[in-house]
């Protein structure tokens, strides 16, 4: 016999936050200062025409001056109108998104739209599954299989393929051991990397560092801190004195911490460290929604009986070896209203199935004492495997 929490009935988990209502604001953001910078060297070409027009400059002078206006406005427009063009791509995104959000939220009128209802709501629960499956797979560094489900499923505008392929080609470039393209992604997003205190940056001009002495270059190693590690002061001034005193040690030296700056294993380190600041960028959640909605699944099932070697239920999920093991470090369920279940038949005990109590302790249900029960009224315990001849099979009251 087994205790089970008794789950209120759950709608479905919808999640739809991503990081494209993000990437929605940043591209407007980027389109107000491109368009204000535009702006401010195109009045700042129109004050020089007009002091040259004031001065009385000549005819060739006003004509460069004009030529510039002109260039500068032609400038505005060609970004004024790839800035609209990224606009409308992201408002059409979201505008999908929120469509599909509100997909089958009409009340059924009669049973046929009842059974149309139906229909289309497992069908919305399937692109939901599908959507939460791709995400695990991009989080999990498998884009390409995730880009074939997105295009079999037709969901690719309700996931966030575009970013992660971004993240796709800089995670490859850093397990190339390379860091051009993550310093490059830095530069496009410094404001918002320094608005979330990002220090991956600053890990990158480390790990060049560490390369060039590696290579025996380090006089090229100390050109190149110089270089950059000033922007980094005093925030990261112990890490770059011991990025220094690197210069005085081997590569196969075995003292800390600078057996941990010369491991190759910093490369991996990276890649992760990007990863995980990519989703703060855009404000992902580290966790997968499937994982998130797997592992609260999980919870809302696990009870101390789960871990126990005499009480398992053969039909709980958690009891199973596989899911057991990931169900260790998650919290027991909060059971506010329990049932018991009958470890045989999985059934409820009530008074439709009372629970019954063999001569050695064991509870089953009625109805699995009458599964067990022989021609010649012997009952094998299936727990302890004893035998009882015409037992005396008691009632048991919970109260």
């Amino acid at each position: 016999m087994s205790s089970r929490p008794t789950l209120p009935h759950a709608g479905p988990l919808v999640q739809m936050h991503s990081g494209e209502d993000v990437d929605n604001k940043s591209v407007e953001m980027a389109t107000l200062k491109t368009l204000d910078r535009e702006l401010s060297q195109i009045q700042n070409a129109a004050s020089e025409l007009e002091k040259g027009l004031s001065e009385g400059s000549a005819g060739s002078e006003i004509s460069r001056l004009l030529g510039g206006v002109v260039e500068r406005l032609q400038v505005m427009k060609r970004k004024a109108e790839e800035s609209i063009s990224e606009e409308l791509s992201a408002g059409l995104v979201c505008k999908r998104r929120l469509e599909h959000l509100k997909q089958n939220v009409t009340p059924p009128i009669d049973d046929t739209t009842l059974e149309l209802q139906a229909a289309a709501t497992n069908q919305w629960k399937k692109i939901r599954l599908d959507r939460m499956i791709v995400e695990h797979f991009l989080r999990l560094g498998y884009y390409d299989t995730a880009e074939r489900l997105a295009i079999r499923s037709g969901i690719r505008d309700l996931t966030n393929l575009d970013i992660f392929q971004i993240t796709r080609e800089v995670e490859r470039d850093l397990a190339n051991r390379s860091t051009a393209k993550c310093i490059l992604w830095c530069n496009d997003n410094k404001s918002k990397l320094k608005k979330i205190n990002s220090n991956i940056e600053f890990q990158l001009r480390v790990q060049e560092v560490v390369e060039l002495i590696r290579d025996d270059k380090r006089l090229m190693a100390v050109e190149h801190a110089q270089k950059y590690f000033p922007a980094f002061v005093p925030e990261q001034l112990k890490e770059i004195r011991q990025c220094m005193a690197l210069l005085a040690f081997p590569v196969n030296t075995e003292i800390e911490p600078y057996r941990t700056l010369f491991d190759p294993q910093r490369w991996n380190d990276l890649v992760l460290h990007f990863r995980l600041e990519n989703y703060r960028l855009f404000q992902l959640p580290a966790q997968s929604v499937l994982s998130v909605a797997v592992q609260a699944g999980i919870s809302a099932l696990k009870t101390p009986q789960c871990y126990s070697t005499t009480s398992k239920n053969l039909n709980c999920p958690v009891c199973q070896k596989n899911v057991n093991e990931i169900a260790d470090n998650l919290p027991f369920s909060h059971c506010a209203q329990s049932r018991l279940i009958c470890r045989i038949t999985g059934k409820p005990l009530n008074e439709h199935n009372l629970p019954m109590m063999l001569p050695n302790g064991q509870i089953f249900g009625q109805q699995a004492i009458d599964q067990m029960r022989q021609d010649n009224d012997t009952i094998v315990c299936p727990k302890t495997n004893e035998k009882f001849r015409s037992p005396k099979i008691e009632k048991v009251f919970v109260m």
